[in-house]
């Protein structure tokens, strides 16, 4: 059959399009570990050769990384002075870790999943699955990053106060778990948001693990936030107020026996909260951008994994339908849904 010229056109300006923003992330990413994103925050219009002494780097790279970061609108480029100037929306997004905009703990997460690739191609033809410590230590620290800058105080606080009573029990003085806590970011804003309650965090991952005791004992919270080895299905403990799962749930090898061992741990009043990427459900309904992201993730992590740990992943696209059905499989016996936040679905589930 022969080929639509137009429509072959079309496609290879999107393909091009894409490989220049495939290669750009990996410039964004040495942008931020090279602390030039954040030497252009608030400077005004800087030349090459400004940023360089600012930053110790050489003025023959910073002048091909400036020109590629002009072409993809992420600095403004000024002709007649040379200058180049990061404006303020994007630095939000790419010099700051301390807010929703943050992104570049993004980029840098992108970059390790990158570094898996070898492991990953094997992994297509044996159909076994990729396990964590073949992912550079950058993708753990990534997504450590990212969790600070997305779960907030205030965040938090709203999506318990959706949940009867939880907000009053924090306060009072409860116990907690987050399920799959890796660098801890979860435990230590709850533990700061509610100081009469006491938190666990559990991940089977030991460098987060690692991590995560190390900044407990950093914020003078190690009393109140512990850390422990434990994969999610031997969650240790019962009797619990609160258990957690952040955007964690859908790449367990078992997620109904996960829920089975969450049900048991918890208090008979207590709640289980699990927050999970938006997908619709349907590929369908995923098509596009958002979908497109969630589902590089889908391949090139929470499968690998979930298959190395010898099972078989819901998946960051299974949406809330068969998020909830997973743990009414697992005898919970109210599940719904709360409000639902952009590009997230949050379930509460009681026993």
């Amino acid at each position: 059959m022969a080929a639509n010229e137009a429509k072959l056109q079309a496609f290879l300006a999107r393909a091009l399009y894409d490989l220049g923003a495939a290669q750009s992330a990996v410039l964004v990413a040495l942008g931020d570990s090279l602390g030039l994103y954040k030497a252009m925050a608030g400077a005004g219009p800087l030349t090459a050769a400004q940023l360089a002494a600012r930053t110790g780097t050489s003025e023959v790279y910073l002048r091909e990384w400036l020109a590629n970061q002009a072409c993809g609108g992420y600095v403004e480029y000024d002709a007649a002075s040379g200058t180049f100037t990061l404006p303020e929306e994007q630095a939000m997004a790419l010099a700051r870790d301390d807010g929703p905009a943050a992104m570049a703990a993004v980029f840098q997460a992108a970059a390790g999943l990158a570094g898996a690739r070898d492991a990953l191609a094997h992994a297509f033809r044996s159909g076994r699955g990729v396990p964590r410590e073949a992912y550079p230590a950058d993708l753990a620290v990534a997504t450590g990053r990212v969790a600070r800058a997305r779960y907030t105080e205030p965040l938090l606080r709203r999506w318990l106060d959706a949940m009867p009573g939880m907000t009053a029990r924090l306060e009072a003085g409860a116990s907690a778990a987050d399920v799959g806590c890796g660098e801890g970011a979860l435990v230590l804003a709850l533990a700061r948001t509610f100081p009469r309650s006491r938190f666990a965090g559990y991940d089977a991952h030991v460098p987060s693990i690692e991590a995560a005791r190390r900044r407990a004992r950093e914020e003078g919270l190690g009393a109140r936030a512990v850390f422990e080895v434990a994969a999610a299905a031997d969650l240790p403990g019962t009797g619990y107020d609160l258990v957690t799962c952040f955007e964690s749930l859908h790449e367990m090898a078992d997620p109904v026996g996960v829920a089975r061992r969450v049900r048991a741990a918890l208090a008979a009043d207590g709640a289980w909260l699990i927050v999970e990427p938006f997908a619709a459900g349907r590929l369908e309904g995923d098509l596009g951008p958002w979908g497109r992201l969630v589902s590089s993730a889908a391949v090139l992590h929470c499968l690998p994994v979930s298959l190395a740990d010898g099972g078989g992943a819901l998946g960051p696209r299974a949406g809330s339908a068969a998020v909830a059905d997973a743990v009414r499989a697992a005898g919970f016996r109210t599940v719904r849904a709360l409000p639902d936040e952009p590009y997230r679905i949050l379930i509460e589930a009681r026993p």
